[in-house]
């Protein structure tokens, strides 16, 4: 009886096309629920202190275009060949490399769900205070925890079924929402398409424009590194070249519905601060609402936060912790850790440092963005060797399981884009990028020799777009490819 490869955990093995079940509307839906946290209209709360609201929601459109366009770039390596983040993270940065990028997203992604959760925690709590006089956030925050962390266990499935229920709801109220706030301004004398508490001018206006930009793709950058754990659920279409045809579905959801729903919910977030000088729009609406109005806005803040965390922050998260504990560490198990660590990092004391935290991250995980692209697309050109990422002794175990290259690339990237935070993410993407693309061709890998790049087939190295399935066996040493034509060879 041959030993199961550290390597193989069932949860982490590639998705067939058959296997594969969100559709284009479901995932542009996932996309209406994860934009509505505490960060996204924190976003819009700090633009308005120097800039007219207009000027915020530009810079918001134009800075989630750019950053779907990575989030979509990236989420080709799940489209294709039906692989996770962390195991993508194989080639980069070696077979045990891997988990300490992986692990650092991980833990992002933990803490984003312990603060989205006391966000709707809050909002849970007021409606329970209007229906029957209940008040304790705390017992709100166990409760809502539970429920999106059973909710995520269930599947990938699940996860798309509540972002199907919860999205035509999130949009209905959130309008209303925008009514009740634009009235609360009004009150107040405020226009807010011109209220500005602390305009700035000439230079100044342009910086404070590209911080808002920055803000919203530092927001992302950490989905934008992760968002193969996603894609691989994806539909898409089984022998088709075309890179924009494979992910019509991705582009959709990355460059029409995150930007929409994005640049509204900053919207909010910006009326929120000029109604009552506060960006929460739970505290907002308690001072602009009442009785069954005010607990049906805040309905819509529980239902985004429950749909954001599910497939933005605990997917990813779990996926990070199954392939670090590997085959004895399930999917599930990774589920409870991301909520474990969500709690004991006390959430509740992070929200004012909500804006540099997420340029700082951001200019962190932007940088394994530029590696990541770098080497899927302008090393590998999408030809992966997709059986050697399960071998412990593979092409990809390196140096001890290291790639240097992209360590290098990394420290390199996240260290530089610390001293610009304003610009971050551009910085730490660009530095990844070009740092790993010439220290990997033409250093790492004249070292360890790469299957796919000695022989750039695309009938051995593409996936969905030869209309091949990756099948790995448990057992290991024993891998099983599936050639376009349906024959299976070892």
């Amino acid at each position: 009886m041959l030993k199961r490869s550290y390597l193989k955990s069932p949860d982490l093995l590639p998705i067939k096309e058959s296997e594969r079940k969100v559709t284009k509307l479901g995932y542009s839906f996932m996309w209406v629920g994860m934009v509505v946290v505490l960060a996204t209209f924190a976003i819009g709360g700090a633009g308005v202190v120097s800039l007219p609201l207009p000027l915020v929601v530009l810079a918001t459109i134009i800075g989630s275009l750019a950053i779907g366009l990575f989030i979509t770039l990236t989420g080709d390596i799940g489209i294709e060949h039906g692989l996770s983040f962390p195991v993508y993270m194989r080639a980069p940065f070696g077979t045990i490399g891997t988990h300490i990028p992986s692990v650092v997203r991980g833990l992002a992604a933990s803490m984003w769900f312990g603060i989205n959760t006391y966000f709707g925690a809050t909002a849970m709590n007021g409606i329970l205070n209007i229906l029957s006089g209940f008040d304790n956030w705390f017992v709100c925050f166990l409760i809502f925890a539970i429920l999106q962390l059973v909710n995520t266990a269930l599947g990938i499935k699940a996860v798309e079924r509540f972002a199907d229920l919860a999205a035509p709801v999130i949009i209905l109220i959130s309008v209303w929402m925008y009514s009740s706030l634009s009235n609360s301004a009004a009150s107040q004398g405020r226009d807010i398409w011109s209220w500005v508490e602390s305009p700035v001018t000439g230079a100044a206006t342009f910086t404070a424009f590209l911080v808002v930009i920055f803000s919203n793709m530092g927001f992302w950058a950490t989905l934008s590194a992760d968002i193969p754990s996603i894609s691989r659920f994806m539909k898409a279409p089984s022998n088709e070249r075309n890179w924009f045809k494979r992910n019509r579905s991705a582009l959709i959801g990355n460059l029409v519905a995150l930007p929409i729903t994005q640049a509204f919910m900053v919207l909010i977030g910006g009326i929120s601060y000029i109604a009552v000088l506060n960006y929460d729009p739970v505290v907002a609406l308690q001072e602009a609402a009442s009785g069954f109005v005010l607990g049906v806005l805040l309905l819509m803040i529980v239902l985004a936060q429950w749909s954001t965390n599910i497939a933005a922050n605990i997917v990813p998260a779990a996926t990070i912790f199954s392939n670090v504990g590997g085959p004895k560490f399930p999917f599930w198990a990774g589920v409870l850790t991301a909520g474990v660590v969500g709690t004991i990092v006390q959430p509740w004391n992070l929200f004012d440092i909500i804006i540099p935290v997420l340029l700082f991250v951001g200019g962190i995980l932007s940088s394994i963005v530029g590696i990541l692209i770098s080497d899927y697309y302008f090393i590998r050109k999408r030809r992966v060797n997709v059986p050697a990422l399960y071998e412990d002794r593979g092409q990809f175990r390196y140096m001890k399981g290291i790639n240097l290259a992209g360590f290098i690339s990394w420290i390199l990237g996240a260290v530089v884009s610390y001293f610009v935070p304003n610009f971050s993410f551009l910085v730490g993407f660009g530095i990844g990028a070009l740092c790993y693309y010439v220290l990997a061709k033409y250093w790492w890998f004249k070292k360890y020799e790469q299957a796919e790049l000695s022989d750039p087939s695309d009938e051995k190295y593409l996936g969905m777009s030869v209309g091949r399935d990756w099948i790995i066996e448990d057992a290991e040493e024993n891998v099983i490819e599936k050639s376009p034509t349906g024959t299976s060879f070892s």
